[in-house]
């Protein structure tokens, strides 16, 4: 914490001096209603004012940092009493010589030498001011260590969801890679639209994805890209139903998150199984949220939910590790349901 290393916030000047200028004038009319002599009074404040500024400046820039935030406590209460004694006596005698022999009106009688009783009166009055003022200071001190406390826990949220995020397009891209190798060995004619579909999701990936939240009608552009190249490479064993309602424009979700959950259907749903496969995937707009939902067959060995999770290792793990770094948790509900033959995921997220 910053405010154990002594390296303490700046307060800016003009603060300072709205400050003292404030307590200044208040005192002067203060002590000049009480004397019913605003000339003394003013005589006196200029005077005790450069005391009270010298304390407490001495406090909160050199005592405290140096003996306070490093725990020499005893030594920290004997400098303060030894300063604040020092400076009493440098005000009684200023005031003896420059203003009035009769020093103290105030007090239970007047002086005209240094005695016990306004020595102690007046080292509480200062004692008053400079716990003030570094009251002041410390709260200033606290508020933006907070702030900056704030700042670097939302910049290292903000680091962990970058790299979880860029860990999905080197996953996303070695799976369409692996599809791309199989048709080349085949020398399949359908290599180059996968290559034309597989630039598109690159282009998307590269530029389209930096922000925190993207639009629905681009993710779901992007997903139709990637369902095209699944066509392409799977033919007629691929049957997918898809179906949009709601108004899809103006809507905002985290990229790439839709786009992980349609990959894991496929990797486990339609890579491990073999004859004809259907996976069934809906967008529901219905005013602040998109209930999203898919479902695909489980593998030709039968997968436990758990089990489609822990297997399923960059992709499900790192869009629950998204969801919960880039949303609040009541602005989305992620469920999984594992019934006999078929796994689906359920999504609803806030999309304004």
């Amino acid at each position: 914490m910053i405010l154990n290393t002594g390296k303490l916030y700046r307060i800016p000047l003009r603060y300072h001096i709205i400050f003292w200028l404030t307590y200044f004038i208040f005192n002067t009319f203060r002590w000049g209603s009480y004397f019913n002599d605003y000339v003394y009074s003013l005589k006196t404040n200029l005077l005790g004012f450069p005391i009270h500024m010298t304390l407490c400046y001495l406090n909160i820039l050199i005592l405290m940092p140096y003996l306070v935030y490093q725990k020499k406590y005893a030594l920290y209460v004997i400098s303060i009493l030894s300063a604040i004694f020092i400076m009493v006596i440098v005000k009684f005698n200023m005031t003896y010589l420059f203003i009035t022999h009769e020093v103290w009106p105030e007090g239970p009688e007047t002086i005209d030498k240094l005695t016990l009783n306004y020595t102690i009166d007046m080292m509480m009055g200062e004692l008053y001011v400079i716990t003030f003022v570094t009251a002041i200071k410390i709260t200033f001190d606290l508020l933006k260590e907070q702030k900056r406390a704030t700042d670097l826990q939302k910049t290292q949220l903000e680091t962990e969801l970058l790299f979880l995020k860029s860990q999905i397009s080197p996953h996303f891209f070695f799976n369409t890679l692996n599809n791309i190798y199989s048709l080349s060995v085949e020398k399949s004619n359908k290599t180059p639209k996968i290559v034309l579909k597989l630039a598109e999701l690159m282009r998307y990936m590269l530029y389209e994805t930096k922000t925190k939240r993207q639009t629905l009608a681009n993710e779901i552009l992007c997903i139709q890209n990637y369902l095209d190249l699944e066509r392409i490479r799977n033919d007629e064993r691929l049957e997918i139903n898809m179906s949009i309602s709601g108004d899809i424009h103006n809507k905002k979700i985290a990229p790439v998150i839709l786009l992980t959950f349609i990959e894991n259907a496929f990797k486990h749903g339609v890579n491990k199984n073999t004859g004809k496969v259907k996976i069934d995937i809906s967008f529901k707009v219905k005013e602040e949220h998109l209930y999203f939902s898919i479902s695909n067959p489980k593998p030709e060995v039968t997968m436990h939910a758990d089990n489609f999770n822990k297997s399923s290792g960059i992709g499900i793990e790192n869009v629950k590790k998204r969801l919960e770094l880039g949303y609040n948790k009541s602005d989305y509900t992620l469920s999984f349901k594992n019934k006999k033959d078929i796994f689906a995921v359920k999504l609803v997220i806030k999309v304004v």
